[in-house]
């Protein structure tokens, strides 16, 4: 498989965004949601999941499960983003309007990831 500027930076910002749980676990766990049980393992579970699933992404045997889980993460990822405009604690100091335009960002990202089972 020859691999795209495009698909090649997607796998990056997932390992990227993956290891920052680990550099700033604090900003991650101030987002989470308090009906979610255990919140430093959760960041760091959901860490791990990012870094594997962006290494996934360059392996081809691994590319089509590791879109599916991107997809999926990103789904349950939803929750902490709707939970963020709950109330101004919950926000972050985040402006609501960037809250808000992250919702069809997220749905963008899992489009990207789709596209590549598509090619």
């Amino acid at each position: 498989m020859i691999y795209t500027w495009h698909y090649l930076l997607m796998s990056f910002m997932y390992i990227l965004a993956g290891i920052m749980h680990f550099i700033k676990p604090k900003a991650y766990l101030r987002i989470m949601p308090g009906y979610l049980p255990k919140h430093k393992l959760l960041v760091g579970l959901s860490g791990i999941a990012e870094i594997a699933l962006g290494i996934s992404l360059l392996l081809p045997k691994l590319k089509d499960p590791a879109i599916y889980g991107i997809i999926l993460m990103l789904t349950i990822f939803l929750t902490v983003h709707f939970y963020m405009l709950s109330g101004k604690k919950a926000s972050a100091g985040i402006p609501r309007w960037i809250l808000l335009l992250r919702i069809p960002i997220q749905f963008a990202l899992m489009y990207w990831a789709y596209w590549y089972l598509l090619i």
